[in-house]
């Protein structure tokens, strides 16, 4: 007689989902990540209003700040959230085109799936073709002078078109381009470089979003440290300290004996004079702005504004190394090495009233590698939005710079491509040409949504964008969202990054490809409780107030 005894491989309370139910949970959590920002798409997408748990409201159509600001839950939509996030952080625009690309390739692949097709054939087909997509890109790309400012605006105009500043956008994208080319990096035989964290963006309340504008050089969010000192300084020679202007706290214990108040005073005059030497030392270098990332004491700040000196304390690192590349000067730890030729220069340093906050503008620095743009909008809600839609201009304007070829918008490269992974496709054979034709369809989604959210009706829209391409040797004609009708993207002006095209297409087919793949999903259950006290005691049976162990929902 043998007993059979029961092996117990996943913990208690886990949760196993396999084969098919697996898959088709995956997919209809990324189907519906997809659906919620669909309606956001283009000039013509609605904006969804976000409320935190503590009631914090975010409007907004960027699709990245969409899914981070909803908190998803299920774990295949949080992949949906991952792509949105990488595509921001590689190229800056295309985050909700990357989520309706791949929702649609999802989809579609679905419908293969009940038809018993295997993942994996669904998979290699769609790699196939999105590498035979971006062939025929990069085929159709214009390349463009990376420095040419009409070429720029259009990429930033058509960037912002979509977003609450589309009626300003030809505004800032000027503000955009000249703080872009203010801090491209040039060397010989190198391509060009552009490090956004040298452009700071500073946002206040107040005003319309007309008044968004650059300032060459810094706006530090500090006041003048002393009521006495001066609150503008022309022709400013700015010395940046990394070191304390004040007696700091020795590191080991100490006491001093004080036998007399003489002892006292002559204590508090050895003080003083150490305070009024390293000012001194600061005058002697002609100084007459001092900014400083550590502390200013009382007395130093009494001293330096008996001399005139302009002084900021507390400035953040990041704040300092920008003030640097703005001013020309040098970042000084040590007061004794300060010399004229660590200086900084500007030829204004001025203290101003910004709606109820003081901020300081070190502007009209000669030749700035580090700028700031200031948004202004008439709420906070609306300045949020603005910013974003300059952080979207910025990385568009950088992707062009650093990988100058661009390619027409609003659906164009899309259905231009489409058009030529259809006479491609022919030549493979069996399921890897059905696996074409689904990337394809998914493909020809973002001009049909497009239309779609600009009231036009679909079906047609699609009809009229492959009967019109099949009539031009390039991407030209796309969905003209704001007049409602089928037109030629390069009359209008339309035109994005190649960058982005190629981060959409390789980032939705992975992602997609990750979620195909999977064919058994295994949550953990939830903790247990311990039902008593917490010393002692015995742990509980049963699992807390609304935990199981199930697939979280999304």
């Amino acid at each position: 007689m043998s007993s059979q005894v029961p092996v117990l491989l996943l913990k208690e309370g886990s949760t196993e989902t396999k084969d098919k139910d697996a898959q088709r949970n995956n997919i209809t959590a990324a189907k519906l990540a997809a659906e919620i920002i669909k309606s956001s798409l283009g000039p013509r997408g609605m904006d969804k209003m976000l409320v935190d748990s503590i009631g914090d409201v975010t409007i907004t159509n960027d699709g990245a700040t969409i899914l981070k600001e909803i908190d998803v839950q299920h774990p295949a939509a949080k992949m949906m959230v991952e792509i949105t996030k990488t595509v921001d952080n590689e190229v800056g625009d295309g985050t909700t085109s990357v989520v309706v690309f791949a929702g649609s390739l999802l989809e579609k692949a679905e419908e293969f799936i009940a038809r018993k097709v295997h993942p994996t054939v669904i998979v290699d087909g769609y790699r196939k073709t999105a590498v035979k997509a971006i062939e025929v890109l990069k085929h159709v790309a214009e390349k463009i002078e990376p420095t040419d400012k009409d070429d720029l605006k259009k990429i930033a105009v058509t960037s912002m078109a979509s977003k609450l500043t589309s009626n300003n956008s030809p505004e800032l994208s000027d503000v955009i381009i000249n703080a872009i080319l203010s801090v491209v990096e040039k060397s010989d035989n190198t391509p060009l470089k552009v490090d956004i964290e040298n452009i700071k963006v500073e946002k206040k309340a107040g005003s319309s979003i007309r008044d968004t504008k650059l300032i060459n050089g810094i706006i530090l969010d500090k006041e003048v440290v002393h009521g006495g000192m001066p609150k503008r300084i022309e022709n400013a020679k700015i010395a940046l300290l990394n070191c304390p202007l004040e007696i700091e706290k020795t590191e080991f214990d100490a006491k001093i004996n004080i036998n007399n108040p003489e002892q006292i005073q002559k204590f508090i005059d050895e003080k003083n004079t150490m305070l009024k030497g390293m000012v001194e030392k600061i005058s002697e270098t002609e100084a007459n702005v001092v900014l400083c990332q550590k502390g200013i004491g009382e007395m130093a700040q009494h001293y330096l504004a008996k001399s005139g000196i302009l002084s900021v304390r507390r400035i953040k690192e990041s704040d300092m190394y920008k003030l640097s590349k703005a001013t020309g000067g040098k970042l000084i730890n040590n007061l004794n090495d300060l010399t004229k030729e660590d200086l900084g220069y500007a030829n204004l340093v001025e203290e101003r009233t910004i709606e109820t906050d003081k901020w300081v503008f070190v502007e009209e620095c000669k030749n700035p590698k580090s700028v700031t743009i200031l948004v202004r909008g008439g709420s906070q809600r609306i300045v949020d939005e603005v910013e974003r839609s300059m952080h979207d201009g910025l990385m568009t304007l950088k992707d062009v710079i650093e990988y100058p070829y661009i390619i027409a918008g609003a659906g164009a490269p899309e259905i231009f491509v489409s058009y030529k992974l259809r006479e491609w496709s022919n030549t493979l054979n069996g399921r890897e040409q059905l696996s074409a034709e689904k990337f394809i369809q998914a493909l020809e989604s973002i001009p049909l949504t497009l239309a779609q959210n600009a009231g036009m009706d679909p079906i047609d829209s699609q009809v009229q964008l492959r009967s019109k391409v099949s009539t031009s040797n390039k991407p030209k004609y796309g969905v003209d969202v704001i007049n409602a009708k089928i037109s030629d993207v390069y009359v209008k002006g339309i035109f994005e990054p190649l960058a982005v095209k190629e981060q959409v297409i390789n980032a939705a087919t992975e992602a997609c490809s990750m979620i195909l793949h999977i064919d058994d999903v295994i949550a953990a259950g939830a903790s247990k409780v311990p039902s008593g006290p917490f010393h002692g005691g015995g742990v509980g049976g049963g699992m807390g107030p609304g935990m199981h162990g199930g697939m979280p929902e999304m």
